[in-house]
């Protein structure tokens, strides 16, 4: 059986009155291998669970395969390491191309040193269209979703330590949430579950938990989703890639407020 998310651990808890010994509730962090065609094409620090969702959207949103129907099978399978459910390996359909060397370069080059903001959209530009969507959510609906997503975490009351995402429809009804030690990869499982599921993304609002940076609204814009929002704040280049990809970006989405950073049109207000 996989690892379960979340596990119990002795700490000290310091107080007023002093000391005290006690179990909590702590998050599992585990790196996981993703092999494409007996390739080891990368190794993620995840949180356990999910874990073929994670390399199906892992696999769309980085370019190894352009959709659901370019792969074969995806199996996964314990490491020859330690014997633990850490490794899956992804098939690729017949007649579907694949440049190890070329992915792995890319991924090593960005993990290394980064790419300035305007390789970074060259890049995407490779991978993913500008959006199309005639999505319009009323203000109401958008105000609604993230005690929405906080209900749907499993974890995070238990742990106080896990990112979440959730993919909702247009009347804000939440289509998938899932929840990791890094964003990320929590985005990856929504869309890994989105596309095994068949559910087309061109009507959806993606929410994350935190800020949105330069690698959410990617994983956005190649799963061709059109509205983005978050709890916090967002990067300069956030910004420029929702823009260039006409993804409305909505951050410091609390309460009654929200800030909207790119095609505010798509928000129907009074």
């Amino acid at each position: 059986m996989p690892r379960e998310p979340v596990e119990s651990r002795t700490l000290w808890r310091v107080h007023e009155g002093g000391t005290r010994e006690l179990s909590d509730w702590v998050v599992v962090e585990e790196p996981l291998e993703i092999r494409v065609q007996g390739e080891s094409l990368a190794v993620i620090m995840r949180t356990p669970g999910h874990d073929l969702e994670l390399a199906t959207g892992f696999c769309l949103t980085e370019g190894v395969v352009k959709s659901i129907d370019a792969i074969g099978t995806i199996r996964q399978c314990r490491s020859e390491d330690d014997g633990e459910l850490n490794v899956v390996e992804v098939s690729l359909a017949p007649g579907i191309g694949f440049d190890h060397e070329r992915l792995r370069r890319n991924m090593m080059a960005s993990a290394a040193c980064g790419l300035c903001g305007r390789a970074s959209l060259e890049a995407l530009a490779t991978q993913a269209t500008p959006s199309r969507s005639s999505l319009r959510v009323r203000r109401e609906v958008l105000q609604a979703l993230p005690e929405r997503l906080l209900r749907a975490q499993e974890s995070f009351g238990r742990t106080g330590a896990l990112h979440a995402s959730g993919l909702f429809d247009a009347e804000g009804q939440l289509r998938v949430c899932r929840e990791d030690v890094g964003r990320h990869n929590a985005v990856d499982k929504v869309v890994g579950r989105a596309a095994l599921d068949g559910l087309a993304t061109d009507d959806t609002i993606l929410l994350v938990s935190g800020r949105t940076s330069f690698e959410i609204l990617q994983k956005a814009a190649v799963a061709g989703i059109p509205v983005v929002c978050a709890v916090s704040g967002p990067t300069t280049l956030a910004i420029e890639t929702a823009r260039a990809f006409n993804i409305t970006l909505i951050n410091f989405l609390r309460g009654q407020g929200m800030n909207i950073a790119s095609r505010p049109e798509r928000v129907i207000t009074p």
